[in-house]
């Protein structure tokens, strides 16, 4: 208990704290578990960066954490290359939450005092065109200041490298490293924004660096002559978030008929139309399904707030609307790629996560496609693009995809960007339309000829302290007492990418894997069901993976449906 009351002490009495801060604090003093809440941790970088509820204490996103983090970022870049740190600098972006304003000039302010130029986006920009704008720009390194698609109390802060993807080892432990000697605010260097613009250390991007994003976009056209592509009628929605201006530029300049939900395309913070502004949940498409109805649209796009994210909604033939999984947009986009790319090279890699569906496999055998699987996090799919240019690993970067509807197309960006996986489903639709099928169509044709796969998630939040440790307990036990059967099946290999190993429990053979340590189990049984285990890097939850395979749609879904059921019975939370 003194822990955290220490911490919310120091922070009520310092001097670094704004008073209107300390007025926050001093409303929670008789609310003790509001305080443990606030004060037990620190945020922590995941495999996101850093990402919390907004609020003053060490473990909330405020304008002190971002300073904090920030000033190990700056250590860290000093610490690597001193002089490619303050020659090259840094890239800022924000998206349109409640505080990313503030929290991406603090950003800056911090970097200006460490001597370290911060280049800064004149306005909101998306998390593609962060990562894009770091080697446009020739930067050390890259900061977003986003949440994602999380709920509207959240926002967060993810760092780049300079090769313009997320960063992962060594510099991930090497930047966590330097924000964990900080020991106090005063070991933080901050120079006011107006001094910081004088002496050069903070410049503000113009929209040259727009139009060369939207231009590398547009060079991403597959078939650039499509019948009756502008009569083709498209609905999108950014859900408030970053992608419209971008979206509707690059679709309108293709010739495509796009129309926004005029409700969400500006920004706003609040979202004020959707509970959750998140692609993958059905309620965020009503405006843009109603506006699609009225229009005799067959497609409605959404993307997440900072829009590296996109999920669709579809009309079949029998009128209804079917909403596309993650894992059946990349196989969709896949498939469309190797139809229609011209001079697909030899060496193509696909790049997708061990807890996307495993039909992948099946799909790369049989279009003799090189498939890769990483951990998840997108970054992971950014490092192998720079291991393929630096031929550090055999292969040519063709697509990556992960099941949470993130997808890239093109290396201009090393993250996944939604801007240009709308103009590939725009373009896609559009195709197919001209070709008297559609996109379910397709899929129905895909799952016909290789089997019928279906994968779904279930997530469970684990709020608080209690929750974290239950969330370590759960693990514990199934890396140590699930071993031969779940479900009443037989575990066929089990997959511990924490203690980096496999074990085939058919033949009692062990492996090791080669990918960095993360706290994920997966289970194959013997009927090819995958279940897997992964605790989120970034919020108090734990994730499980599911896929199944069977003969029929029907026969998936229904065992889909029970595995799901049965397996959340067994979970003692």
């Amino acid at each position: 208990m003194e822990n955290y009351i220490q911490r919310y002490n120091e922070w009520l009495h310092s001097d670094f704290i704004d008073e209107e801060d300390k007025k926050e604090l001093e409303n929670i003093k008789s609310d003790t578990k509001e305080v443990e809440e606030r004060f037990y941790k620190d945020l922590t970088f995941g495999t996101g960066g850093i990402r919390g509820i907004r609020g003053v204490g060490t473990n909330r996103i405020n304008k002190y954490v971002i300073r904090k983090a920030t000033q190990g970022l700056a250590n860290y870049m000093l610490s690597v290359n001193k002089e490619d740190a303050v020659k090259k600098g840094i890239i800022i972006a924000h998206d349109c939450r409640i505080g990313s304003v503030e929290y991406a000039m603090n950003t800056a302010r911090v970097m200006a005092g460490n001597g370290i130029k911060a280049y800064v986006y004149k306005s909101l920009r998306s998390t593609p065109e962060l990562s894009f704008g770091v080697r446009e720009m020739g930067c050390m390194a890259g900061v977003v200041v986003t949440a994602s698609h999380n709920p509207v109390e959240y926002n967060g802060y993810k760092a780049y490298w300079e090769d313009g993807a997320q960063v992962v080892e060594p510099h991930a432990s090497g930047i966590v490293n330097e924000v964990n000697k900080i020991n106090g605010f005063d070991e933080i260097k901050l120079m006011s924004e107006e001094e910081a613009k004088e002496k050069g250390l903070i410049i503000v991007l113009d929209e040259k660096i727009d139009d060369l994003y939207i231009e590398a976009i547009k060079t991403q056209v597959i078939n650039k002559e499509i019948k009756g592509k502008e009569k083709f009628k498209i609905v999108y929605t950014p859900l408030h978030g970053t992608g419209g201006r971008p979206v509707m530029r690059v679709l309108g300049e293709l010739d495509f008929d796009v129309t926004a939900v005029k409700e969400q395309i500006e920004p706003d913070g609040t979202f004020p139309t959707v509970k959750y502004a998140n692609p993958e949940e059905k309620p965020v498409f009503e405006l843009g399904i109603k506006l699609a109805d009225s229009i005799g649209s067959t497609l409605v796009m959404a993307n997440d707030p900072d829009a590296d994210r996109i999920g669709i909604a579809v009309k079949t033939k029998a009128g209804e609307w079917y909403y596309p999984n993650g894992n059946q947009m990349g196989l969709l986009i896949l498939q469309y790629l190797l139809n229609n790319k011209k001079n697909i090279p030899a060496d193509a890699k696909v790049i997708t996560t061990v807890v996307s569906t495993p039909m992948i496999d099946k799909i790369g055998a049989s279009e003799n496609v090189g498939v890769i699987k990483t951990l998840t996090g997108f970054k992971y799919i950014g490092e192998k693009i720079r291991q393929f240019e630096a031929k550090e690993i055999e292969g040519t970067y063709l697509f990556g995809f992960e099941e949470s509807y993130g997808y890239l197309v093109g290396t201009h960006a090393r993250d996944k960007d939604a801007i240009v996986t709308s103009l590939i489903i725009a373009e896609m639709a559009a195709f197919y339309d001209s070709e008297g099928t559609s996109i379910p169509e397709e899929l129905e044709k895909f799952y016909e000829k290789h089997g019928f796969y279906l994968e779904g998630i279930e997530s469970v939040t684990l709020a608080g302290k209690d929750g974290i440790e239950k969330m370590g307990a759960l693990m514990t036990d199934l890396r140590e007492n699930v071993k031969d059967k779940l479900l009443g099946k037989k575990i066929k290999i089990k997959k511990d990418f924490k203690l980096k190993k496999e074990y085939n429990y058919e033949t009692n053979e062990e492996k090791d894997i080669n990918l960095p340590v993360e706290n994920v189990i997966q289970f194959i049984l013997e009927d090819d069901t995958y279940i897997t285990a992964r605790p989120s890097g970034t919020e108090p939850k734990i994730k499980f993976y599911f896929s199944v395979n069977e003969k029929s749609e029907k026969a998936v879904q229904e065992k889909l449906d029970k595995t799901m059921k049965e397996f959340t019975k067994t979970l003692e939370i």
